[in-house]
């Protein structure tokens, strides 16, 4: 699907309406970055640098139910990501963690030339493919930004904070 069509994102369309690539729109009060760029077991390495950075934050350990289903929303956001990026665009560069008052803002940046989107119709019962869907009902919004010095983008996703 082209970059800026419906399923790109939910809403703004990709990457305009919620902040540039990299947390620089001001929203984010912290922002982490782990390089990712020809390391071996990217997914684990994603999802126990999110882990650590939510613990730093006072996302985990999760006093409630409502708390808990946060984290384990962004540690499958950031494992969706990471393995599309795996899958679909020869790997990761980086993973950028952003913090606000009321986001939790994930970027995976690669050097794929595609876009990711759910596909369509979804297939619960068919292995694969769930990737982006997953992403798209569990996120506030998502989206892809191109980098304009040339090859890649950056995929992203804002998930609520805990209440």
């Amino acid at each position: 699907m082209p970059e800026g069509s419906p399923g790109t994102g939910s809403g703004s369309g990709a990457g305009s309406g919620s902040g540039e690539a990299g947390g620089t729109d001001g929203r984010m009060r912290q922002v982490r970055r782990l390089r990712l760029s020809g390391v071996s077991g990217a997914v684990p390495r994603a999802r126990d640098f999110t882990r650590q950075a939510l613990q730093d934050w006072g996302w985990l350990p999760a006093a409630t139910a409502d708390q808990r289903a946060a984290s384990e929303d962004a540690l499958l956001v950031v494992s969706e990501l990471v393995t599309n990026a795996c899958l679909h665009a020869d790997g990761p560069e980086e993973l950028r963690i952003g913090t606000g008052a009321k986001v939790l803002r994930l970027e995976i940046v690669d050097l794929g030339t595609g876009a990711p989107a759910p596909r369509s119709p979804h297939r619960a019962g068919r292995p694969g493919g769930h990737g982006m869907f997953i992403v798209q009902r569990l996120c506030l919004d998502w989206g892809v930004v191109r980098n304009p010095e040339g090859k890649g983008k950056t995929v992203w996703a804002e998930l609520p904070a805990p209440g």
